[in-house]
């Protein structure tokens, strides 16, 4: 095998590589995309055997910037998952905790009204702040 065929078969691997990966990628996009209808899908499907290239170069143009914003949006939820997860397993109290206690607090007469306002306050402020950082 000279230098020239060892080359001209990496590329045609690497071209059959990329249509497998664009394939993969276009076809989780677009079955996890609830607003294309089931027809809609099939039809994508078929365009995308049928004509491999351009299918996919067409369901790029098309539809490339909502497929970024549905990828976009599936990565801001896991990280919320994996956030609220990691919260739990740490045993970090949650808002609704601390207020249960602060009020049992007052009840017990251990806080006064001015001090439970206050550190109820406090504590609706910083649980504010986590969920805007969350």
């Amino acid at each position: 095998m000279s230098f020239g065929e060892a080359l001209l078969a990496t590329v045609w691997f690497m071209l059959v590589f990329a249509w497998i990966w664009l394939m993969v990628m276009i076809l989780t996009d677009l079955f996890r995309d609830h607003s294309v209808s089931g027809w809609g899908k099939a039809a994508w499907t078929v365009f995308l055997i049928v004509l491999p290239w351009i299918g996919a170069l067409t369901y790029m143009i098309v539809r490339g910037r909502s497929m970024n914003e549905r990828a976009a949006a599936r990565a801001r939820q896991q990280e919320a998952q994996l956030r609220q997860y990691v919260r739990e397993v740490a045993g970090a109290p949650s808002a609704a905790d601390e207020m249960a206690k602060l009020a049992d607090l007052r009840q017990r007469g251990v806080l006064s009204e001015s001090e439970y306002q206050r550190a109820k306050s406090a504590q609706l402020g910083l649980s504010g702040g986590m969920r805007q950082r969350a």
